[in-house]
């Protein structure tokens, strides 16, 4: 293990190259678990389990050999790889669809109105109530960059680029997206709305049962109270956070706004962390997405800066610059040596922000 950290520590001064993003590959197991090592408590679906990792990489290699024409709970995993050392330093990962055997749990924020013509009354009451999700929508989760690697639109890149995959493979997914985001915690691992629901219940701490509910969520189903939480019952603490993201996701949910997700009045179960939501299709990135035919590849490239992806062979992708010329686009050499594409090839691009010359036709 202390092999694999001193492996992923880098100087912050350093000039950081470029980055591709890849299916993970089973080879990846040791840099994702000494990554795992840096992400916290809260972050369920990157635990340092490396059992469970070595599964999870088992399933998305299976899930990429064959993509679907129809969502079945099948699940990719990305892992963002600096060319320059040959590093894993981050992962991002998608949920073609969530429920099933194993159903989405969250609670949905609702109100119940009292009134009192007594005592001239009338109020409105936030509650919290259990919902139970068996035929989900696709979920993309699981995103953690190096601290390092945190600047040129790494962890930007890292996030949107599953977006680009959809719009690749839009029959692989269902409608509806959603990403939940991690709740407020501190750095002991304790949980407010945890400690004022959860614990009462399951007799764990937080961090323990977080973990619990990537192997085996059979335990909620046994335990979680099934009537309507108060909120404004629960201590001052615990509802000052709910549907509070945490600190580090706050970049991620403002990237998440920008793309058109909304507040789903949905959180999690556990702390209380948001959900947002947005039809697949009215994703920015996938509205913005485009096929072009890569006609030229130069030496320097001076245009805006895109998201850049394989089309119809093993998804890679990076992010820079791209120039339009006649019916494609020109990209530089090292961006076509990263995704192993030539002259006459498709890509598919997507602007890393709305676009300023480019039109916002889907490919």
């Amino acid at each position: 293990m202390l092999k694999h950290t001193l492996h992923l520590s880098f100087d912050p001064t350093d000039k950081i190259g470029m980055v591709l993003v890849r299916p993970v590959q089973a080879s990846d197991l040791e840099q994702l678990f000494a990554l795992a090592a840096l992400t916290g408590v809260g972050l369920t679906t990157l635990p340092q389990d490396r059992d469970y990792l070595a599964k999870r990489i088992r399933n998305s290699q299976r899930a990429f050999e064959s993509i679907p024409d129809k969502p079945g709970g099948e699940s990719y995993l990305f892992v963002m790889e600096d060319l320059d050392s040959h590093t894993v330093v981050g992962t991002s990962g998608i949920a073609s669809k969530v429920g099933g055997f194993e159903p989405f749990y969250s609670y949905a924020i609702e109100s119940v109105t009292f009134h009192s013509d007594v005592i001239a009354v009338h109020k409105e009451v936030p509650l919290l109530k259990l919902h139970e999700e068996h035929d989900g929508p696709a979920e993309v989760g699981t995103l953690f960059l190096h601290p390092s690697f945190r600047k040129n639109g790494n962890g930007r890149m890292l996030q949107l680029v599953r977006f680009l995959f959809m719009a690749e493979h839009p029959e692989a997914f269902e409608k509806i997206v959603v990403s939940e985001m991690r709740g407020v915690s501190d750095e002991q691992g304790r949980s407010p709305f945890w400690d004022a629901i959860g614990r009462h219940f399951f007799d764990i701490d937080f961090r323990r049962a977080d973990y619990l509910s990537i192997v085996n969520k059979r335990f909620i189903a046994d335990l979680m109270p099934r009537h309507p939480i108060y909120i404004p019952l629960l201590p001052p603490e615990a509802q000052a956070v709910v549907g509070v993201p945490h600190e580090q996701s706050r970049p991620a949910v403002k990237n998440l706004e920008a793309e058109g997700f909304t507040f789903a009045n949905e959180v999690d179960i556990f702390d209380a962390g948001p959900v947002y939501a947005c039809q697949r299709e009215k994703i920015r990135t996938v509205r913005q997405s485009q096929l072009a035919v890569a006609r030229e590849i130069v030496e320097r490239v001076e245009g805006e800066r895109f998201m850049i992806a394989t089309s119809g062979k093993e998804f890679r992708a990076v992010h820079a610059g791209v120039e339009r010329v006649q019916d494609g686009v020109r990209l530089d050499v090292e961006c076509a040596r990263a995704l192993g594409v030539g002259e006459g090839e498709k890509v598919r691009i997507a602007p890393m922000t709305s676009p300023s010359g480019f039109g916002s036709r889907q490919g």
